[in-house]
């Protein structure tokens, strides 16, 4: 697959994404982190790159003060519209999340489905996110991302694979750098009840993949300590055959 523009991850996002299959498991999701982080409810949140909201607005509904960033107006429009319907606490931002400016003032911030990290032009820039949720989180804070594995990269791509929800289906292409760590991600959908014809994809989105260790010394370098790392929200520890991670830091 070739690579699309640098910055693809402005540009590609609809509401489209609602009837992806790992949208399904957005409840059981909150339920871990809420178990994971010993949440009790009082905890202010900040959503990083919050897609249409739909962990935001989960965790109001259970009585969270949560605050989402989104890039995409239209993600925030709906989660803003939604949380109005609902009479909850949740807040929406249409802005780029290096742009934030919160200091000190978040219990808790979140990276979910990716969170950006690894999507922007070079290292330097992906590193800015990092900056971001530990100027964010107060001491003693918490950092819950869930992004994919380079462990799995390096023993697993190139590949593709198949997902069925209840919606419909979805093929994903896997391409991978072992050097530069960029994985090429391609993505097709498709709805039950329409004709399948026969996948093309020519272009990917480069995606850069953190290994365990890396998330470590990037945590340790602004102060935070990773303090657990696990396998597909469930409390198996992460593996190289583990495709997902979700790592938990604390803030000094």
């Amino acid at each position: 697959m070739e690579s699309k523009e640098s910055d693809w991850y402005k540009k590609i996002w609809t509401l489209d994404i609602k009837n992806q299959s790992w949208v399904e498991e957005t409840s059981h999701q909150v339920d871990f982190i809420i178990r994971t982080l010993a949440l009790t409810g009082q905890e202010r949140i900040l959503d990083l790159a919050c897609g249409f909201g739909r962990h935001a607005l989960e965790f109001a509904r259970r009585g969270y003060s949560v605050t989402g960033v989104d890039i995409t107006k239209a993600y925030v429009e709906d989660a803003s519209a939604q949380a109005r319907k609902e009479k909850i606490d949740a807040h929406f931002i249409h802005a780029d999340i290096r742009d934030v400016s919160f200091e000190n003032e978040f219990d808790v911030v979140l990276n979910m489905a990716d969170g950006a990290i690894g999507y922007l032009e070079n290292d330097g820039e992906n590193l800015k996110l990092f900056d971001v949720v530990s100027k964010a989180l107060k001491p003693g804070g918490k950092h819950f991302m869930d992004i994919m594995n380079a462990g799995y990269a390096d023993t697993h791509f190139p590949c593709q694979l198949w997902d069925a929800g209840t919606k419909c289906l979805t093929l994903s292409k896997f391409e991978w750098d072992k050097d530069t760590k960029i994985m090429m991600y391609g993505q097709l959908d498709y709805a039950y009840g329409t004709n399948l014809p026969k996948p093309v994809m020519d272009k990917g989105n480069p995606t850069r993949l953190y290994h365990i260790e890396e998330v470590r010394l990037i945590m340790e370098a602004r102060h935070m300590h990773l303090r657990a790392s696990f396998s597909n929200f469930t409390d198996k520890p992460v593996t190289d055959n583990d495709i997902q991670m979700e790592n938990y830091s604390q803030k000094e």
